[in-house]
Order: C-alpha cells, then sequence, then structure tokens
C-alpha cells in the first residue's frame, strides 16, 4: 500500500469512527439513486414518462421526472400513455416492484422485455431513484381501446407488413 492509498484509508475510517459508521450506508444509499437516475436516463424512460422531455431535448426539470403524460401513442393496440411511475412504485416495496418488473408485459411502445432483462441491483438503482423524487403527482391517463380517437396529442403508429 502507497502512502496516498494509507492516508485515504485512514481519513475515511476515521471520518466512519466520528460519525457512528453512517458514511457509508448514506453513501451508499445516495451512489444507488444516482446509478437509477442514470439508468432512468439512458433506458430513456424519461422519453414516455415525463412531459415533455423528448421535445425539450430533456431540459425538464428532475422535480417533473416520471410523473407520466398525457401524450398518447397509437396503434394498432390502441392509445397508450407513459404511466406514472412515481405513484405506481409509490404502492410496492422494493421486493414487488422487483417481481413487478420481472414478469411486466405492457402494450407498446414499452419496452416492458429491456426492463425484464435487467438485474436485481439495477431495478433496485431504479426503485430507489424514483422513490426519491418525492410527490408522485396525479396518475396519467388510461389507455384507449383500437377503435377510440384520442382526444389529446399523440402520434401514430402506421405498421407496414409490406415493407
Amino acid at each position: 500500500m502507497n502512502v496516498a492509498t494509507g492516508v485515504r484509508m485512514a481519513l475515511l475510517l476515521l471520518a466512519m469512527a466520528t460519525s457512528g459508521g453512517s458514511i457509508a450506508a448514506g453513501d451508499d444509499a445516495q451512489a444507488r439513486i444516482e446509478r437509477g437516475r442514470y439508468l432512468a436516463v439512458v433506458s430513456g424512460c424519461n422519453d414516455c414518462h415525463t412531459a415533455g422531455y423528448v421535445t425539450s431535448d430533456g431540459q425538464v426539470p428532475v422535480s417533473e421526472w416520471l410523473k407520466g403524460d398525457t401524450f398518447g401513442w397509437r396503434g394498432p393496440w390502441g392509445t397508450t400513455y407513459g404511466t406514472n411511475l412515481r405513484l405506481f412504485v409509490s404502492g410496492l416495496t422494493e421486493a414487488q416492484w422487483i417481481d413487478a418488473a420481472r414478469t411486466l408485459k405492457r402494450r407498446p411502445p414499452m419496452p416492458w422485455f429491456n426492463l425484464n432483462a435487467m438485474s436485481d441491483e439495477d431495478l433496485g438503482a431504479l426503485y430507489a431513484f424514483t422513490r426519491s423524487l418525492g410527490d408522485p403527482g396525479l396518475p396519467a391517463p388510461a389507455a384507449l381501446p383500437p377503435d377510440q380517437e384520442p382526444d389529446a396529442p399523440h402520434a401514430r403508429w402506421v405498421l407496414d407488413a409490406a415493407n
């Protein structure tokens, strides 16, 4: 061990001793939340579950993230809306969230198969981040059947089997 590493370790041990050992736990919890934030961004969660995220090039305050959206996605399945994920996880324990994420199957454009494939650690980090955001807000609109035209703005998916 070199001198710099020894000094860092001594300072860490001193900080832990004077704080009752809570530094590591606090750092771990914050690191988990930051990992969840990172995953929400790179996995595209905000694209559908945060109002205005895509149209503002991601310039939506974090305080508004994952509250769902009224912008619809219309296709042969009907019209779907980005669920309010804060509200969804607010009624679940972390274990229940992980179980739900493992078996989740949704209509397009939700890439549920990507969520199913995440590790327990990543799903736990997403849960911690989502729960850290605070007030869950209001539910997103319910999905509409294929024969019902949405009133709100929406994107229409045209599936062309010939191409």
